[in-house]
C-alpha cells in the first residue's frame, strides 16, 4: 500500500486512513510528529468504512494500546487487521503530522 499521510491541527480528528485487510501479513507502521503543543491518540476501528451509511464521527473507535493521550512524537504499529486508523488531537493548539505505511503481499 502506498504511504498515506494526515495532518491534524488544533483539537480535531484526521479523516480515517483506510487499511487493506486483504494484505497478508497485515503489517502497518505509523509515525506521528508533534509541532507545538498537542495531546493526541492514535485510534482504529473495525467498522465497515465502505458501508453507504458509515459516518466516521459516530463510528466505534478504539485507542491504540500505547499511543494514547501522548504529547510527544511517537511511532508504533498494528500487527493484526483493523479497518481504518485515525489521529485524534484532544488538547492543544499544535499539530500532528502523521504517516501510515502498510506492507505485505496482496491476497485474495
Amino acid at each position: 500500500m502506498r504511504r498515506q499521510t494526515a495532518k491534524v491541527v488544533g483539537v480535531a480528528v484526521s479523516p480515517p486512513i483506510v487499511m487493506d485487510t486483504y494484505i497478508s501479513p497485515f503489517n502497518v507502521g505509523f509515525g506521528a510528529v508533534v509541532t507545538g503543543t498537542a495531546t493526541y491518540s492514535v485510534q482504529h476501528t473495525f467498522d465497515d468504512v465502505f458501508a453507504s451509511t458509515y459516518v466516521a464521527a459516530s463510528g466505534n473507535w478504539f485507542n491504540h494500546p500505547t499511543v494514547v493521550g501522548v504529547s510527544t512524537t511517537q511511532d508504533g504499529n498494528y500487527a493484526f487487521p483493523v479497518a481504518a486508523i485515525r489521529f485524534n488531537i484532544t488538547a492543544g493548539t499544535g499539530s500532528v503530522d502523521a504517516v501510515v505505511i502498510q506492507s505485505g503481499v496482496v491476497g485474495g
